[in-house]
Order: C-alpha cells, then sequence, then structure tokens
C-alpha cells in the first residue's frame, strides 16, 4: 500500500466515527474507476420493498461463456447505506472492479433497522440471489456460480443467509460467500445502538441468532476478512470464529489478516493500485473450495 495512505489510515485510528469514514472515501474516491468502463442495468426490482433493487454490471458485449456473478452487500451499521447512484465512486466501482475480473458484478440495497428486524438483511439477500438465479444469464452471467460478499452489516447478512436463518429449506444457491469485518457470535458482543436497532435487546435470542455455529459446518465454501485497524469488536469476532472454526475441522479457516487496512478501506481499494485483496477474491472465486 502507499505509505502515505497508510500513514493516514493508521493515523484515523479504529473508532468508528463520522470523521474516519469520510477521510477514508476521501483517500481512495480519486483513485477508483468509473462504472463507464462497463455496462450498468440499475435499479431492478428484486421485491416488493423500495429498497428491493440491485444493480448489474456487464460488459457492453457478451461473452461466449457465462461469468461468475459477486453480488456486494453494503455496510452501515444496519441502519443506513446505499448499493450507490449514478455517478457515484462507492460502490460503482466494485461492479466496474468486477467487470474488469471477468465477472458480472452486481450491488443491492436491502432494508434497514430499525424497521427492518432481524432477519430481514438475510431474507432479503436470499430473494436478490434467488432473482439472480432465475434472471442473471440475460446478462452473462451463470447461475450456478453466485458469490455473495458484504462488509461490516452487509457481511452480518452474508453470514446470517449462509447460516440459513429463516430461509426456505434446501440448498443456498450461493457458491461462495465473502466476509469482510463480520460479526458472528451475539452473545459474546458488547451490543452498540445499531446492533440493538436491527436484532433487538433480547440476550435470551442472541445465541438463535448468531451465525457461528452454522458458518463453521457450512458446506458454502467461505472466505472471511479482518483489518488491522478495525475496532475490537470485530478483532475478537474474528478470532472467535478462527478458533470454533480449527476446533471444528483442525485448520484454520480461509481468513485474511488485512495489514494496514481500517474497517471499510479493503472494499474502497478495490480497483486502486493499492488493491491487494482483489487478487485473494479472484483467486477464491476461481477455486471456492480449494
Amino acid at each position: 500500500m502507499n505509505q502515505d495512505i497508510a500513514a493516514e489510515l493508521k493515523a484515523l485510528g479504529a473508532v468508528l466515527t463520522p470523521a474516519m469514514f469520510g477521510r477514508t472515501a476521501e483517500l481512495f474516491a480519486p483513485l477508483v474507476p468509473a462504472a463507464d468502463i462497463c455496462a450498468v442495468e440499475r435499479d431492478l426490482p428484486y421485491g416488493p420493498d423500495e429498497r428491493h433493487r440491485l444493480d448489474i454490471f456487464h460488459p457492453p458485449a457478451l461473452a461466449a461463456d457465462a461469468r461468475a456473478v459477486v453480488v456486494f452487500v453494503h455496510g452501515g451499521g444496519f441502519v443506513r447505506g446505499d448499493k450507490g447512484a449514478p455517478g457515484a465512486p462507492f460502490h460503482n466501482h466494485f461492479g466496474a472492479w468486477a467487470v474488469a475480473s471477468g465477472h458480472i458484478g452486481v450491488t443491492i440495497n436491502y432494508r434497514l433497522a430499525p424497521g427492518a428486524k432481524w432477519p430481514a438483511g438475510a431474507e432479503d439477500l436470499a430473494g436478490a440471489v434467488d432473482w439472480l438465479g432465475r434472471h442473471v444469464s440475460a446478462y452473462g452471467g451463470d447461475p450456478r456460480r453466485i458469490v455473495v460478499m458484504g462488509q461490516s452489516a452487509g457481511a452480518v447478512h452474508v453470514a446470517n443467509y449462509i447460516a440459513g436463518h429463516h430461509l426456505p429449506a434446501g440448498p443456498l444457491p450461493a457458491s461462495g460467500a465473502i466476509m469482510l469485518s463480520g460479526l458472528y457470535d451475539l452473545t459474546s458482543l458488547e451490543h452498540s445502538q445499531f446492533e440493538q436497532a436491527y436484532f433487538g435487546a433480547d440476550p435470551s435470542r442472541f445465541a438463535g441468532q448468531s451465525s457461528l455455529k452454522s458458518l463453521v459446518q457450512s458446506k458454502v465454501p467461505c472466505l472471511f476478512t479482518v483489518s488491522e485497524f478495525d475496532p475490537s469488536g470485530f478483532q475478537k469476532q474474528a478470532a472467535q470464529l478462527v478458533a470454533a472454526y480449527a476446533a471444528a475441522h483442525g485448520v484454520w479457516p480461509r481468513m485474511h489478516y488485512l495489514s494496514a487496512q481500517n474497517h471499510i478501506s479493503p472494499i474502497y481499494q478495490l480497483t486502486t493500485p493499492q488493491d491487494w485483496l482483489g487478487a485473494e477474491i479472484n483467486r477464491f472465486i476461481a477455486q471456492p473450495g480449494a
């Protein structure tokens, strides 16, 4: 990573503040490509709610072979966030990265707390994946290769989706899952107002709302990351997931420690000269079970 950017990220610290979010975006926004390097279909409805909208990024000319589909689920503390408006650097840059990497990129909106409580995020992601399974081939995507990827609250929704919370019985259509700085065990987590807005405040429900046990046993290939400058709660959750997985399988999960990164910089730095994570994601998509 560029040493000046690395120094700024370190100076911003691990506390999630508006200043940290804003400055991190300022550092990477000039470095990401515009989405006009590919074709974009915007605000396609995948469900009845006004937030049930997704954008599909694909090559202007469809390739002969169907591409893997990478679905990005944004963060925002369960109560805010957006897939990206036209012209915005984030998260349109994710779609541009996906197409440049040989995939079909998808960004989704989902219902937000406090209006939408757990497990609304997993339900919405399931609805989006189901819609893509039926329609993405029209955009050059392979419905048999749908990888779901989330950051922060988005990672929690991906984790709960893979855990199968309140979803129809049967195999999940996702072929892989990527979770950047997620939360997996609510029983050991110090809950903030954001977790309370989505999960509620009843400790007797936390075990059932947690994804950890199901993730450890899931047959869906998973990739996890945690950042050097993530808040301690996310660090502890990552360590707990590693310990539970190692206890169950005798090996580490596919977990990457992202040096010199903060809570949101890993997704912002995709497509930039600072990008290292993109190559790891591409390796996972190519061989999710490896």
